[in-house]
């Protein structure tokens, strides 16, 4: 009964999304169309092949998510409130979080009113900072990983189980940690 009732829940939420401008979702995907909470103006892409269980919340307006080819987002989260480019043949484990924002601002008298201005619909970005996030071909984040903003994630990089990332990792370069260091290079033969 429950198998069913997310079946017809997907299907409203994917010929609603489908006719909005900016959606493009390649025929050969499978999303949980569900889990998706467009904003005005913004933009949603994803490839052909990819397989997107996760929850992707646009925090503002404008933002823009691109998924890629022969990807697999399991039950995990993207809040976007600027950009998020995500590659092809890129393994992203349940429990993820990916976020392109602090949320709130760091100084109380900027947030103070945040609660107060949600339960009217509304949010101020000025004092929050932003900055997009890209993780590029043949990445594979671990369990419970955590990607913050302004972050780079280089080609066939690997990121350990419930590592914080906080700043760019290089391409072929395994990480773990809180925040995440450098554990060592993937050799030639794991490339």
């Amino acid at each position: 009964m429950i198998a069913l009732a997310k079946r017809l829940l997907n299907w409203g939420a994917r010929h609603r999304l489908l006719r909005q401008p900016g959606v493009h979702i390649a025929a050969s995907a499978k999303v949980a169309f569900y889990k998706i909470r467009l904003a005005e103006r913004s933009t949603l892409q994803i490839g052909p092949g990819s397989i997107v269980e996760s929850v992707i919340v646009f925090d503002r307006d404008g933002a823009n998510v691109r998924i890629g080819e022969r990807t697999f987002i399991g039950a995990s989260t993207i809040a976007c409130a600027e950009r998020i480019k995500i590659g092809d043949d890129v393994l992203i484990s349940w429990g993820c979080t990916i976020v392109d924002h602090n949320s709130h601002a760091l100084a109380w008298s900027q947030r103070s009113r945040d609660v107060i201005e949600w339960y009217h619909g509304r949010k101020d970005w000025s004092a929050v900072k932003r900055a997009g996030v890209c993780i590029e071909n043949k990445v594979w984040l671990g369990v419970n990983a955590m990607i913050l903003k302004g972050v780079t994630i280089g080609e066939g990089a690997v990121v350990a189980a419930g590592a914080v990332v906080t700043r760019d990792v290089e391409a072929y370069t395994i990480v773990g940690g809180n925040p995440a260091q450098v554990i060592r290079k993937l050799s030639a033969d794991e490339r």
